[in-house]
């Protein structure tokens, strides 16, 4: 499945956005879906997971109350609400579909095998 993350963009600390990752080739009601982030010099980072029927989901720690992951199987979209936004958060967003051992390593990038191209976020203080 090809991933396509949007709604990045430069906003003030205590902001918010919404992330969007459009699906084609294929449908994500088949998957698990994640958020990751890669800040620059740093290694990428997990944010949230979903799994593929929203029935359960998963949160970094520094994200969590912050953060919000949803999916729309019948629009093969996954979103990912950002609130309270921090200068730590800025970042390239990039959206992935799950390929391995979801329920366990749901946090490992590894875990991901369709990764979509990212969005950057970009919050000022």
């Amino acid at each position: 499945v090809q991933l396509q993350a949007s709604g990045g963009g430069l906003v003030q600390a205590g902001g918010s956005l919404r992330l969007s990752c459009a699906a084609s080739g294929g449908t994500i009601s088949n998957y698990a879906m994640g958020w990751f982030r890669q800040a620059p010099e740093k290694g990428r980072e997990f944010v949230a997971a979903i799994r593929w029927d929203g029935g359960r989901t998963y949160y970094a720690d520094s994200v969590k109350g912050r953060f919000t992951i949803s999916r729309d199987n019948a629009k093969n979209t996954v979103y990912l609400q950002i609130n309270s936004l921090k200068p730590e958060d800025t970042a390239v967003y990039y959206c992935a579909a799950a390929t391995g051992y979801f329920a366990v390593y749901w946090h490992l990038a590894t875990t991901y095998g369709d990764w979509g191209q990212g969005t950057q976020v970009t919050v000022s203080s």
